[in-house]
């Protein structure tokens, strides 16, 4: 017995040496990449800049080297941001050592406006006189169709596929499910168009979410569609035509309509990069990587200048308190505003906007931040693929708002949810409450019995304090009258194309443009930029993320697209209160 206590005291104090160990080596080799990270690179003469538009691409690079993990097979695979991809293909262009992109294509989306602002980037690029070629091994997804009708040529593999059918929007309808547990969501909200709260009550669309829904998909379609037969020289009734026969599965009958140029294997393309990029036969092609490139010094920069420009960076669902670097936490960004306004040396601020929205209570603190650093500075409000409801909200203050035709915004209009689960735990799990209450309301509302007449009628009247506040503050901020911006509210999802004919945006542009207007309504010729939030010192980082940035790889590894559920059941619970967001359920694709 002495001995088999022996051993197993053996072997836990070696299980713990060893855990202890290994986490020294992780941290080593974590630091030693942190720090070759931060190192200039270097690139060889005729290099290709290599544009992977099949990962997912969020605004701005992030500073955590462990969201590069995949738990599943141990491997790092680096996620440049939107920030990092347009500043590499505008160094790209005026560096001599790069003689081209090319553009890889997988099947992971990323948004129609980002897609929009790469698309626009690359272009500029081809100014240079550099070629851009697009290729895919396996399948060519509409985004990166999108993008790629940017490029000198289009190629597939012979055997890949082409996935080109339009536009749809799908909803998922809870009320069923939710009742047949036993759970009653009461809805209180304004706005005929707040379509996030038909899920919980509706087996199918209403007619109004309907109507606004075929409204902005069909206006996205009808960019792309557009942008499509500009740059292949087909009509748009043929581009029509195509895809509602589902032609994309017929690559030879792309290539005749003039869609895409050709089907070549890998061995082909190289072939014709070599030639392009001036490689000598035989020679290997020194592929540059986006994360490489970001590392590599800008040729023939001139002087920044010491003025500043801030781009203020806000990306996921608006929440109460600090937040963290997968959402916008109201304290954290109204802190962060507060701090941009005072400091002398930062002369405009850009607000990078990409947020389906949240609380409401959060919205209004950023937004009041946002209203007073106008007041004194240039702020120019730049929108990614959402800038709906509360993200809406937190835009309105600013001289001048930037959008794609493409970005999904409006939903001005507010809600709240309150589960009632008597059902439940009364019948279902035999569970009985009882209470004891110093007031007649002491406890409501209450997810334990339905709410009172009275009680629905303090919330209704709360929503409508909220819904009368925020369209008063996008009067405001846009210079109409509440009345008109009613009008155009009550929930109602907008297209950045349709956004522009009713006053909300100013103009179609991506973060560059933002950046170049703030400038001249700066009356800066010089200034260099700076990025907010500040990423986080790394080791302070890891140990706050040692396991969150891993667990979220995981669960998307795990459940693949069906992950967004508990993604968005996560913010729901995160936001609470009043809420200011566009219908959660919708994708596009």
């Amino acid at each position: 017995m002495k001995a088999f206590l022996k051993m197993t005291f053996a072997t836990i104090v070696g299980l713990i040496i060893t855990s202890i160990l290994f986490f020294i080596i992780m941290l080593t080799a974590v630091s030693a990449m942190v720090a070759s990270g931060s190192k200039p690179a270097d690139i060889p003469e005729k290099s290709v800049l290599v544009l992977k538009t099949g990962s997912f691409i969020p605004d701005r690079t992030g500073s955590n080297p462990l969201a590069f993990i995949d738990p599943m097979s141990m491997t790092f695979s680096a996620a440049p941001g939107l920030n990092d991809i347009l500043n590499n293909i505008r160094k790209a262009a005026a560096d001599d050592d790069i003689k081209g992109i090319l553009i890889e294509n997988g099947i992971m989306p990323s948004g129609w406006a980002t897609a929009d602002e790469i698309r626009q980037a690359l272009i500029e690029f081809r100014e240079s006189g550099k070629f851009i070629y697009s290729y895919s091994d396996y399948m060519m997804m509409q985004e990166s169709y999108f993008i790629s009708t940017s490029a000198d040529e289009i190629w597939l593999n012979p055997t890949s596929m082409f996935d080109f059918k339009g536009l749809a929007a799908e909803v998922i309808f809870y009320r069923e499910a939710l009742e047949k547990l036993g759970v009653d969501v009461q809805v209180i909200r304004h706005g005929k168009f707040k379509g996030a709260v038909e899920p919980y009550m509706l087996d199918e669309l209403s007619d109004e979410n309907r109507y606004q829904i075929s409204e902005y998909v069909g206006s996205i379609w009808e960019h792309v569609v557009k942008v499509i037969a500009e740059s292949r020289g087909v009509t748009e009734e043929r581009v029509m035509q195509l895809a509602d026969s589902m032609a994309g599965f017929n690559i030879a009958l792309m290539e005749k309509e003039g869609l895409v140029d050709g089907m070549i294997y890998r061995d082909q393309l190289e072939d014709s990069i070599r030639v392009s990029a001036g490689v000598e036969d035989g020679k290997k092609i020194s592929y540059v990587s986006m994360t490489k490139y970001s590392k590599v010094p800008e040729k023939h920069a001139g002087g920044a200048g010491k003025a500043k420009i801030a781009v203020v960076f806000a990306e996921g669902s608006i929440v109460m308190g600090e937040g963290d670097d997968t959402n916008i936490g109201g304290s954290r960004y109204a802190s962060l505003l507060r701090d941009i306004r005072t400091d002398s040396a930062i002369k405009a601020v850009v607000f990078r906007v990409n947020s389906r929205g949240g609380n409401a209570i959060a919205s209004d603190l950023i937004w009041r931040e946002v209203e007073l650093t106008a007041r004194v500075k240039p702020v120019v409000v730049s929108m990614g693929n959402y800038a709906a409801s509360g993200g809406y909200y937190i835009a309105a203050a600013a001289q001048k708002i930037f959008a794609s035709p493409v970005t999904v915004t409006g939903s001005i209009g507010v809600f709240g949810l309150i589960p009632n689960a008597e059902t439940l735990i009364d019948k279902k799990l035999g569970l009985n409450t009882d209470v004891v209450k110093t007031n007649a309301n002491s406890d409501g509302p209450s997810f334990t019995r339905p709410l009172t007449a009275f009680e629905r009628e303090v919330l209704q009247a709360n929503v409508e304090r909220t819904y009368s506040t925020f369209t008063s503050v996008v009067a405001s901020g846009r210079k109409m009258s509440q009345a008109a911006v009613d009008s155009i509210g009550q929930g109602h999802v907008w297209s950045g194309s349709d956004a522009t004919g009713i006053g909300l945006v100013d103009a179609y542009g991506g973060l560059n443009d933002a950046v170049r207007e703030a400038a001249s309504l700066a009356g800066l010729d010089a200034y260099r930029i700076i990025e907010r939030p500040e990423a986080e010192d790394f080791y302070t980082k890891l140990l706050n993320d040692m396991t969150g940035e891993m667990k979220i790889r995981a669960v998307r590894e795990e459940l693949g697209p069906l992950s967004r559920y508990y993604f968005d059941l996560k913010e729901i619970i995160a936001s609470g209160g009043v809420q200011a967001v566009m219908p959660w359920y919708i994708d596009i694709y």
